[in-house]
């Protein structure tokens, strides 16, 4: 499965492909807003523009989708890297930075130590659940497929 790298919490957290970075992010306990956010946050519609993360060099290309419209519009005077976590879906393994724009004691140091341990790539699909086995008759004989009861379920061996 895809990581997302938090830097600023050093944590890595695993997600499906296609996941919203903003649900994996609260989901696992991860702050992604300061008090504004906290008392009034949009609940990931894209309007509240609390929910800034940045993607920091090093990690896949094409890891997020692209911007969205919504953030294309909000974002228009903020740094290119950063993302809004609501708009974003995880596509493959990723770092982030949640709130840059808070200030971070050791920036560059805390950068670094996170571009030292490369990223797994993950899959980049959601896995296949297995073939539900068919049931067996009474007998230990796989039931005939093309007789059904009126209800649409299989009919017993002895056909009533």
């Amino acid at each position: 499965m895809p990581v997302i790298r938090f830097v600023r919490e050093q944590r890595d957290v695993e997600c499906y492909p296609g996941e919203n970075l903003r649900e994996v992010a609260l989901r696992e306990g991860i702050e992604l807003y300061g008090l504004k956010g906290r008392l009034g946050n949009c609940g990931g519609c894209g309007q509240c523009i609390t929910c800034f993360v940045e993607v920091v060099e090093g990690g896949a290309a094409n890891a997020l989708t692209e911007q969205t419209a919504v953030e294309q519009l909000k974002l228009r005077r903020r740094p290119q890297s950063w993302r809004l976590a609501c708009q974003a879906l995880v596509q493959k393994s990723v770092m982030v930075l949640t709130r840059p724009q808070v200030g971070l004691a050791d920036r560059e140091g805390d950068l670094a130590r996170a571009r030292t341990q490369p990223l797994p790539e993950g899959p980049t699909a959601w896995p296949v659940p297995p073939d539900a086995e068919e049931p067996e008759a009474e007998d230990g004989t796989a039931p005939d497929p093309s007789a059904t009861s009126d209800e649409g379920g299989v009919l017993p061996a002895d056909g009533r």
